[in-house]
This record gives C-alpha cells, structure tokens and sequence, in this order.
C-alpha cells in the first residue's frame, strides 16, 4: 500500500509497507521522498521520524534541486572550469582541454527543455570523467606512497550515490563528481578509501586510522562533505 503525505517544507511524501523492513528508511529523490516502512506503521509514527529528521531531509531536498544549465552556469572547481557561451551557429560545439570546457549554444536555444538539460549534463558528466581518470589515479597513488598504503586497482565511474568506495580484495572506485571538489576534499574521499584497505569498516579503529592520516580531522571533513552534491 502506498500512502502520500503532503509536507509544507518537505512537499511529497510517498510511503510503502515492506513485509521485510525492519526500520524507517529515507530516499529523497526529484519528484518525493520515499519512506519505507515496516508493516502496521502508523501515520503518527511516520510524522514523529519527519519531524525528528526535518532539518536533514531537508538538506538532502535541496541537494536535489538541480540548477538549471544556461548560460549563467559555472563550474569553477580545482580541476574543472566549465561556461557556456551563446554563438552564432545552429549547432552546439564543446571545447574541452587542460581541465576547462566551453560549450557553444546556438543564439535560440531554448535552454528549459527537459531533453536539452538531459543532453549538457551527459556532455559534462563525459568531460568530467576523462578528466577524473587523468588526476584520481595520479593522486591517489601519490597518497599511498605517502603513507604507506596500497591497493589492488582503481576504477573511475559516475556513481550518484557514493564518492567512493573500496571492495574486501582493495579494488577502489571513484566517481567522477569528484572533480567538483576542492583539492582537500578530494583528498579525503582518498585517503578515507585508502583507510579501508585496512579497516574495511566504519568502527572506532577506522576512524583512528583515517584520523591519522588527516590531521586528526576525518569526521570534520566528513561533514564538509556533506554539503557537496554527487550530480552537475
């Protein structure tokens, strides 16, 4: 069954029973959050956990709304710097080279369709992940070496849903959103990855480590992460 649950603040509210859930769990996406619960939840119980993780759900809404991409849109990160110009042709042309990319517009393009913003965000995605495997790889070996680490290999992908991640044989992978980050930030996503090859959990000893690696400072950068955004 599927009740919806309109919130002033948060908007809609989409819940499901699952015969097989335990908790409540929060997806926030476009169009809802979707809330999955255990069976013979009640509304009231629902309301109590939003009102309890407002301030959250909240923040991940808003990581959500996407800025739409126009001319006025800029990425000004460490290792990519993107702007878009109006031109005089009737076709788009991408100039992209050392970390920077320029995409060209025809004069009448109309920059609110759907399909469109679909289109500049696969052409950006695609640049940022060439440009992730020329920089990711380099410096996370560098970090390594630094610190005397190692690892089996290193992937990049287009992952929306993590930054990073490290598998039981050490095998690392890297989103490309990566690149939107500041260089200490993509620094810690390393090294927090790097920490894994030797605690593959999130207990007291991982944090320990990584805290050795950064200065005494991985929940602290944990949290400026949070105000980052996997997606363009």
């Amino acid at each position: 069954m599927l009740e919806r649950l309109i919130d002033e603040e948060l908007g809609c509210i989409l819940i499901k029973e699952n015969v097989r859930a335990r908790r409540l769990t929060f997806h926030t996406r476009g169009d809802a959050i979707y809330v999955t619960v255990p069976c013979g939840t009640t509304m009231d119980e629902v309301k109590n956990v939003v009102h309890t993780l407002r301030h959250r759900l909240l923040l991940a809404k808003q990581k959500q709304i996407r800025p739409l991409i126009d001319l006025n849109y800029r990425i000004e990160a460490e290792f990519f710097k993107l702007s878009l110009i109006s031109g005089t042709g009737k076709q788009f042309l991408a100039h992209s080279g050392d970390g920077r990319m320029q995409i060209v517009c025809p004069p009448d393009t109309d920059f609110k369709d759907e399909n469109l913003q679909t289109w500049l965000r696969k052409v950006i995605e695609q640049a940022l992940r060439r440009n992730a495997k020329l920089i990711l790889p380099i410096r996370l070996n560098e970090l390594a070496l630094i610190h005397g680490l190692s690892y089996q290999s290193v992937k990049i992908n287009s992952s929306k849903g993590r930054w990073g991640s490290c598998s039981g044989s050490r095998s690392i992978n890297l989103s490309c959103y990566m690149m939107l980050l500041p260089l200490h930030l993509i620094d810690y996503v390393l090294l927090h990855e790097l920490a894994h090859t030797r605690e593959m959990n999130h207990g007291e000893k991982f944090w320990q480590f990584l805290d050795s690696l950064t200065e005494c400072k991985g929940k602290e950068l944990r949290e400026e992460l949070k105000s980052y955004s996997i997606s363009i």
